[in-house]
């Protein structure tokens, strides 16, 4: 009997005499061996090996890409639960400094955290150091934090893929970085995407830089934005856990830009009239 001879069997399974379920372990363990562990894969779409698994709620689709303006960076609102939508107003594209944006694919309550954790960081060397913190440092942060999750990611939980970017006060320019989840950074020369719907984007973003009227980082504001909206909501075509523009809900994908100036969070009345006027 798993457990050991001083087991007893629950209505839960066996039990050791640590009082977990099929003695000492780990919690990921126990899930396991009551069969509500996750196959490899399982998270992304292929059957489970027993008879339940986890769902973890996870967000998709993020994109951002360098314009005359600055960066543009902008993501679904969509959150998923294998086939279920979780909820429609999901906020992706979060503000981590005065001059830092981080967009979040994969799960929301890993990535938040992470936000969380830079934004107090990014703060908190602001004030000790009385500036702040150099592009390196930041960049360096997020990628920490993702080597430190990824035994969550190992175990099937807690994946995030992020985009990361900041305004570079010494080159007095916009910068644009994406990982993987071990934490690798890697700088964008033009553009990142990522999420389940990136394939889709990264595509349009490729024509329009190679063969559009002109390369993204000559295109104005209003341009970078009408793309941004038809990228995303080209990827909800073919992806579900995508969810694009919401016509009948009125929902629109969250876009903001950070440049010299700081951040510009586009309101949703001006996102409506754009859609409305350029995209509809």
């Amino acid at each position: 009997m798993e457990g050991g001879a001083s087991g007893a069997i629950g209505p839960m399974g066996p039990t050791g005499p640590t009082g977990f379920i099929g003695g000492s372990a780990d919690f990921a363990a126990v899930l396991k061996r009551q069969d509500l562990y996750p196959a490899a894969g399982a998270l992304h779409g292929a059957p489970a090996a027993g008879p339940a698994r986890v769902e973890e709620t996870q967000a998709t689709t993020i994109l951002a890409f360098k314009f005359a303006g600055g960066v543009l960076m902008a993501g679904d609102r969509r959150a998923t639960a294998g086939n279920t939508v979780v909820y429609d107003r999901a906020d992706k594209v979060l503000e981590i400094d005065r001059h830092s944006l981080m967009a979040i694919a994969g799960v929301p309550a890993t990535a938040w955290e992470m936000a969380r954790v830079l934004e107090h960081s990014f703060q908190f060397y602001r004030r000790t150091q009385l500036q702040e913190m150099s592009l390196d440092g930041k960049v360096r942060a997020l990628s920490k934090l993702l080597r430190d999750n990824f035994g969550f990611v190992m175990q099937g939980v807690g994946i995030v893929v992020p985009i990361f970017a900041t305004y570079d006060t010494a080159a007095q320019c916009a910068r644009l970085y994406f990982y993987d989840a071990m934490g690798a950074q890697f700088e964008a020369a033009d553009y990142a995407v990522s999420g389940s719907g990136s394939p889709a984007v990264r595509s349009i973003l490729y024509y329009e830089n190679t063969w559009g009227k002109r390369p993204l980082r000559e295109i104005g504001r209003e341009e970078a934005v009408v793309l941004a909206l038809r990228a995303l909501d080209t990827a909800a075509e073919t992806d579900t856990a995508t969810g694009g523009v919401d016509r009948r809900g009125r929902v629109y994908p969250v876009v903001k830009i950070v440049s010299g100036e700081g951040i510009a969070t586009l309101s949703e009345e001006d996102l409506a009239n754009t859609f409305k006027t350029e995209v509809k």
